[in-house]
């Protein structure tokens, strides 16, 4: 999977070892991840690691990063993984 550059506001999928996902955004998702996986990023993936990137799209801005972040998280699961090629 191909990252966004650092500095682009982005959403980001991942999947934790449970199977469930997580959507979040950032400007670095790199760092996100880094974070993520050291336990510093979301209070929910915390223990739920390996985490894996399944999913990573840059926006034109922060605000169209949250609302992009927003559509997704309320898509049911079956849409989601339709999102990341495996539905």
């Amino acid at each position: 999977m191909e990252l966004t550059p650092a500095g682009t506001p982005s959403v980001y999928i991942l999947r934790c070892a449970d199977g469930t996902l997580y959507t979040g955004w950032t400007y670095d998702v790199e760092k996100r991840l880094a974070a993520h996986r050291s336990g510093k990023g979301a209070k929910y993936t915390r223990g739920r690691g390996p985490l894996t990137l399944v999913y990573c799209e840059a926006c034109a801005s922060k605000s169209a990063a949250l609302a992009r972040e927003c559509e997704i998280k309320a898509m049911p699961r079956s849409r989601k993984l339709k999102l990341i090629g495996e539905g």
